[in-house]
């Protein structure tokens, strides 16, 4: 199983914002969407970084409500793990636990094409998982 057949259920949309947008306009988006992370594109939609509720919380707890007047790029994490189409949901998982990741960009070509978060992973995983349980029934009943 890849990170294609996910974003075929899923699909390819994710919330973006320019690395000039303050803190306070991503909140809101999060917010609006309910969504744990906005990915930091350029124009041309490549990705510059990432931007998580943890960075949001952790930016408060050191700096005050002043740290919403600040900009996404000065919070953002810009060394940005992705993963492609090709990878499998084990590499996503592994990734995603050595690093502590929930949220994981996905490029086509060097621009953002998706995102996978942790529950994605997780519910595709699960159902994989039944569906080899299935076979595995099925195949002692015919025995």
């Amino acid at each position: 199983m890849t990170v294609r057949s996910i974003l075929e259920r899923k699909g390819h949309d994710v919330v973006s914002v320019t690395p000039d947008a303050s803190i306070i306009e991503a909140v809101a988006i999060l917010a609006m969407h309910r969504i744990g992370a906005l990915v930091i594109c350029d124009g041309e939609k490549a990705v510059k970084g990432i931007l998580s509720e943890r960075d949001v919380v952790r930016a408060i707890a050191e700096q005050g409500l002043q740290a919403l007047d600040r900009k996404v790029s000065e919070l953002m994490t810009s060394k940005v793990h992705v993963c492609h189409e090709h990878n499998t949901v084990n590499e996503v998982m592994e990734i995603m636990t050595v690093n502590r990741f929930r949220h994981l960009p996905v490029e086509r070509d060097g621009l953002l094409y998706g995102i996978i978060s942790i529950g994605d992973v997780v519910k595709r995983r699960i159902e994989e998982v039944e569906r080899e349980a299935e076979d595995i029934k099925a195949y002692i009943a015919t025995a």
